[in-house]
């Protein structure tokens, strides 16, 4: 027997914004943290941008915060 994903659509976050549980289009982008520095190929983190969808309000956080 396959274990059964949860439906991505059902999923309900707090938004901020709106102040409200609301469906949430999520992903994971990487980001450049400081691009104008000599090192910025090696200054990429993982963030989580998540989009309301009654508001289109944006949330986003750094995922490797401690």
């Amino acid at each position: 027997m396959k274990a059964k994903r949860p439906d991505p659509d059902a999923t309900l976050e707090p938004c901020a914004d709106c102040g409200r549980e609301t469906r949430h289009a999520v992903r994971v982008e990487i980001r450049t943290e400081n691009p104008a520095s000599s090192n910025a190929a090696f200054s990429r983190e993982p963030y989580r941008v998540a989009v309301c969808g009654v508001c289109e309000s944006e949330s986003i956080q750094r995922m490797n915060d401690a």
